[in-house]
C-alpha cells in the first residue's frame, strides 16, 4: 500500500496544510505497513522537493517541473497526478481551495468516489467526516481500488519538517492542457499570520456595527496578541471585513490555540469553521448566544467596553513583563 500526498506550495515554500495531510496519510499507511510519497509539482521548484524530503515519515518525493505548473492551474495539476496515479492506493489532497479544485477532477478521471473533508482515519478504507455543518459525523467506507481523499487539516497535527530522509525522484512533466490560462492575481499585503495557520485568532461579528468599529475594536486586540484577524459571515456580508477573513463552513476552517469571538452569535456555519480551536473565548452581551455553547470561557458583556479593557490589561501585563527583564 502506498499513499500519495499532493503538496501545496507557492513555489517558495511548502504550505503547512501539506504537513497535516502527511499526518493523515501516515494514519492510513501505518495500519498496513505502507509508504508515503509526496508529489511536488511547480515551476523551478526543485528546492521545494528537496525540502519536502526532510518531512518525517515520507519515503519518496516525486518532482515534476514546468512553466505550465507555475500558477497551479487545476487542469494541468490533475493531469500530472493522473500520470503517476497508477502506483498508489490512496491519493490525498489538503481540503483547501486548491485541493478542492484538483481532487474532484482526479476522482472523476479515475471513476472513483471522492472522500471529502476527512477528519479521522478508522482504517485504510474507512474514514470519518463531518456533515450538516459539523453537527453530525459520518463514517464512510470506500470499496474503490483507489481512494481520492481531501483532508480537513484541522483534524490532524502537522508532520515534523525535520527527521525524514526521502529520495527525490524527477518525473516527466505532462504537457499544458490548454484548457485554462492564468490571467493575473491581486495579493492583499498583510503583516499578520496567515489565518489558517495562526496560533491566535481574534474574530469580529455583526454586532460591531460598521467597518470603522470593526477596525477600531478588533485590530488593537489582534495587535496586542500578535494574532490573525477573522470575521463571521454576517460581518463580511455587511462589508465590515474583506471576504478572505471569513471563518466558517463557507469561509476558512481554523483550529488555533486560542480563538476569541467578539460580537459573534455563533451561527451553525461559523461554529463549523472554528469549534476545533483549542481554547475558545466568547464575548457577547446576549447570554443565549449559541457561541457560548462551544466556548471554554464566556464573557457576557458589551464588546465595546470589554475588548478595549482587555487590550489595556494585556498591554499593562506586557509592559510589566518587559520591565522585569
Amino acid at each position: 500500500m502506498r499513499a500519495l500526498v499532493i503538496a501545496e506550495h507557492d513555489n517558495a515554500s511548502i504550505k503547512r496544510a501539506t504537513l497535516n495531510t502527511v499526518t493523515a496519510a501516515s494514519h492510513i499507511t501505518m495500519k498496513a505497513n505502507g509508504e508515503i510519497h509526496i508529489l511536488v509539482v511547480g515551476h523551478k521548484c526543485l528546492s521545494l522537493a528537496q525540502s519536502a524530503a526532510h518531512i518525517a515519515g515520507v519515503a519518496k518525493v516525486i518532482h515534476a517541473d514546468g512553466e505550465q505548473f507555475a500558477h497551479g492551474l487545476a487542469e494541468n495539476m490533475a493531469d500530472q497526478v493522473l500520470a503517476i496515479a497508477g502506483g498508489y492506493s490512496h491519493i490525498l489532497f489538503p481540503a483547501t481551495a486548491s485541493g478542492k479544485n484538483i481532487a474532484p477532477r482526479v476522482a472523476a478521471k479515475l471513476d472513483v468516489g471522492q472522500i471529502s473533508d476527512v477528519t479521522k482515519v478508522c482504517s485504510p478504507d474507512t474514514f470519518e467526516r463531518p456533515i450538516y455543518a459539523g453537527n453530525a459525523i459520518s463514517i464512510v467506507q470506500s470499496l474503490d481500488n483507489k481512494k481520492v481523499i481531501t483532508v480537513r487539516t484541522t483534524g490532524f497535527d502537522p508532520a515534523a519538517t525535520r527527521g525524514g530522509s526521502a529520495v527525490v525522484e524527477t518525473t516527466s512533466a505532462v504537457a499544458d492542457t490548454g484548457k485554462s490560462r492564468f490571467e493575473g492575481n491581486e495579493l492583499a499585503e498583510n503583516d499578520r499570520p496567515e489565518l489558517t495557520a495562526a496560533k491566535i485568532i481574534v474574530s469580529g461579528g455583526r454586532a460591531l456595527g460598521s467597518a470603522e468599529n470593526f477596525n477600531k475594536v478588533i485590530t488593537p486586540l489582534a495587535d496586542a496578541l500578535g494574532a490573525a484577524i477573522g470575521a463571521s459571515r454576517a460581518a463580511v456580508d455587511a462589508g465590515y471585513a474583506p471576504n478572505d477573513l471569513q471563518v466558517g463552513q463557507t469561509g476558512k476552517i481554523v483550529a488555533p490555540e486560542l480563538y476569541i469571538a467578539a460580537g459573534i452569535s455563533g451561527a451553525i456555519q461559523h461554529l463549523a469553521g472554528m469549534k476545533d480551536s483549542k481554547v475558545i473565548v466568547a464575548i457577547n452581551k446576549d447570554a443565549e448566544a449559541p457561541i457560548f455553547s462551544v466556548a471554554d470561557y464566556g464573557l457576557e458583556a458589551d464588546l465595546f467596553g470589554a475588548v478595549p479593557e482587555l487590550v489595556s490589561e494585556i498591554q499593562q501585563h506586557q509592559s510589566s513583563a518587559r520591565g522585569k527583564q
